[in-house]
């Protein structure tokens, strides 16, 4: 063990040595080394970050969550908008048919929504979305109250006059978010008591339709008194189904067709009248989408690692020529061939970790500066940095084989003539 800690030191005082004697020389064949590596942790950190963000939002969505609605999900220059128009929007009476009859969903919400404009003395605000939304709503959705509470369960039976803010609206209309609960505002003209305000939920990347922090969240009981929810232009309705614990989604999609096509009485024959959307797919899309810009930035990383390793070969070459009589005095007094192997292999490794610190080093002042300027941080995950020195490592291995097996298998009297 001793042995093996006196090689390490040994080869990285010798690292140090020849980067602080050949100055330019070992920057300029590092160079390649600090751009690969800049290149593969800076565009794996920003992918796991973006990726992290996304699959966030999708969570948003609801875990293991099927979206009944008229719409299918997706787009494509070959989308049939004109026949998933022609369908009826799903019914708040359709969400206690499905409660009944299902045996693996958990929770069952309707949601609906529209605009108003809100007003507190002089603050206004126009075109504000409010959620028309039921008891299972929070069961599904992932947001939490900041300020005051939510709905109690005989608001929702009685459609009392009360609601729920966004943080941001709270702020635009009382300046401080605590301030809005207990205030009464204007809503389209009536009167609506505020009773709690959502946390601070930042901006969607993927455009979910749910944003809670503009938004003002009514009891559906309460919404239908105001907006005819019957209405099939009014609103976007859709149905939110959670299944079980450990269902599959496949099966809680199979029995959600069987109950929706008895309750809307289609026969055998008569195709679905109603999407069911997996949420699911989406983060298996985002993680599919993901994995191939993560190889593409390998690709173009792969490049500036190439010529990097060949720079490293170089200054081996050259460290081995310049220090073969000193080859030939270890040798001489008993150093063995695979011990000289190994010094070089780690000095050429100790290089390629000095080039890819100084790759890390300019990554994470880049997640710096990107962070203050995007809607999301940017961070480098510990996988990553333990993935740029094992690369390091690998490719200063490879880099420095061959100029240590000639180093290892010099004559050690004629290295020692060398001088």
């Amino acid at each position: 063990m001793l042995k093996l800690l006196g090689i390490l030191w040994n080869s990285f005082r010798m690292a140090l040595q020849e980067l602080r004697v050949n100055k330019l020389r070992t920057f300029l064949s590092l160079f390649g080394i600090t751009i690969g590596i800049f290149c593969i942790i800076g565009v794996l950190a920003a992918v796991n970050s973006l990726e992290n963000k996304v699959q966030s939002d999708v969570k948003t969505l609801g875990s293991n969550t099927i979206y009944i609605d008229k719409w299918q999900y997706g787009g494509g220059p070959d989308y049939p908008w004109w026949k998933y128009y022609t369908r009826p929007t799903p019914k708040y009476d359709e969400v206690k048919f499905i409660k009944e009859k299902s045996t693996l969903a958990s929770y069952v919400a309707y949601f609906n929504s529209n605009n108003a404009t809100l007003v507190f003395d002089n603050s206004q605000l126009s075109n504000v979305s409010v959620y028309c939304i039921t008891e299972d709503f929070n069961k599904i959705q992932t947001f939490g109250i900041a300020y005051g509470r939510y709905f109690s369960e005989t608001e929702f039976m009685r459609g009392t006059a009360v609601c729920v803010i966004g943080y941001k609206n709270a702020e635009l209309l009382f300046g401080e978010a605590q301030q809005a609960v207990g205030k009464t505002i204007s809503m389209n003209g009536k009167h609506v008591q505020i009773v709690g305000v959502i946390e601070k939920q930042g901006s969607s990347l993927i455009g979910s339709g749910f944003d809670y922090d503009q938004c003002l969240m009514l009891t559906y009981r309460y919404f239908a008194s105001v907006w005819n929810t019957n209405d099939e232009n009014n609103g976007q309705p859709f149905i939110m189904v959670n299944g079980k614990t450990n269902v599959p989604t496949s099966a809680l999609i199979d029995e959600l067709r069987g109950i929706m096509r008895q309750q809307r009485k289609l026969s055998p024959t008569t195709e679905d009248n109603f999407a069911l959307n997996d949420v699911n797919s989406f983060s298996e899309q985002v993680g599919s989408f993901f994995g191939s810009v993560n190889i593409g930035g390998w690709v173009i990383a792969g490049l500036s690692l190439i010529v990097g390793g060949f720079g490293v070969a170089n200054i081996m070459f050259v460290t081995v020529r310049e220090r073969t009589s000193q080859i030939g005095l270890k040798k001489a007094i008993g150093a063995k061939s695979r011990t000289i192997l190994t010094e070089f292999l780690l000095e050429s490794a100790f290089l390629c970790i000095l080039g890819g610190t100084f790759g890390l080093l300019l990554v994470y002042i880049l997640t710096l500066i990107l962070s203050s300027v995007l809607p999301f941080p940017i961070f480098i995950a510990p996988h990553i940095i333990l993935i740029a020195f094992s690369v390091c490592v690998v490719l200063g291995v490879l880099s420095g084989i061959i100029p240590a097996r000639t180093a290892a298998k010099m004559n050690p009297v004629e290295a020692i003539r060398s001088r």
